[in-house]
């Protein structure tokens, strides 16, 4: 299934996409994406909805982030090898884990706010995954068992405000709208090896980053049982799990986005992201 949330900003309502391409309205089964209905039971009853039945609703509707209220944005940094080269890092030994602001969370194709105070705002394509039950501690054998499906995340970093200002990564990870996520949820079924999708993000039609989650240096089980091991995962948490080389800051000279700047972004079988900067 891809399950999505369509409508205007903070008034979405839960959709699904059907299989000749139509998103079908299916806010009378399922309130919202939101924790409480972020879970295996209640996508076994969507997955018994008669969708031809259920009303139809434009594709030029607005897509929200497919997500709302997580209780935690957390995020995996320098899981590529040759993305810790490009910035000058030793490749991590374990997962190195940082969270973003559940703020930040933004639609697929919303506007990317750059403020005045920016200078180093850089890009990175990721794959993200969505706990589906409480999971506390768990061997990595069975970290599917918790994983109810994946999305493309934006992971927009402000380099400045990341590395070279006081405290942790947390500060450059978090403003509003610097977690673009999206358009859909997709369920495990819809994915034959979630360790093998093509990775790729344009900026003003330009590519800068192509990779593939196989050359993540730590894959999804093993990420959802190392941090279950430090903190207990919900329903509705997502887990970001790091980028591809081709960010701005490992670009010599470097490169950063600046106001009027467009963005596509893409992981196979998970859509893609179009958004632009714009000034406030």
């Amino acid at each position: 299934m891809k399950l999505l949330r369509v409508g205007e900003k903070n008034k979405e309502k839960p959709a699904i996409l059907d299989k000749d391409g139509k998103l079908r309205d299916i806010s009378k089964h399922i309130i919202d994406l939101d924790p409480t209905h972020l879970n295996f039971e209640t996508f076994e009853k969507i997955k018994q909805i008669d969708l031809s039945s259920q009303p139809e609703i434009s594709n030029n509707t607005r897509i929200g982030s497919c997500i709302t209220k997580p209780g935690k944005f957390i995020a995996i940094g320098l899981n590529f090898s040759d993305h810790a080269a490009e910035t000058g890092a030793k490749p991590p030994t374990e997962p190195i884990v940082f969270m973003k602001a559940t703020s930040s969370i933004n639609g697929p194709n919303d506007d990317i706010e750059i403020t005045s105070y920016s200078n180093k705002l850089d890009w990175e394509v990721e794959l993200g995954l969505v706990i589906g039950k409480n999971a506390k501690n768990i061997p990595e054998k069975n970290s599917q068992d918790y994983i109810l499906g994946y999305c493309l995340v934006n992971d927009v970093s402000e380099r400045e405000w990341q590395i070279e200002k006081m405290g942790q990564w947390v500060k450059g990870k978090s403003h509003d709208t610097f977690g673009p996520v999206g358009p859909y949820l997709v369920t495990k079924d819809e994915i034959n090896d979630v360790n093998n999708l093509n990775m790729e993000l344009d900026l003003n039609g330009e590519r800068m980053q192509t990779g593939n989650t196989k050359t993540m240096i730590f894959n999804v089980d093993h990420i959802v049982s190392y941090v279950s091991r430090y903190m207990s995962l919900q329903p509705g948490d997502i887990i970001t799990t790091g980028t591809p080389p081709g960010v701005g800051m490992g670009m010599k000279p470097q490169k950063f986005l600046k106001a009027g700047d467009e963005m596509r972004l893409s992981i196979e079988l998970l859509g893609e992201q179009k958004s632009k900067v714009v000034a406030i």
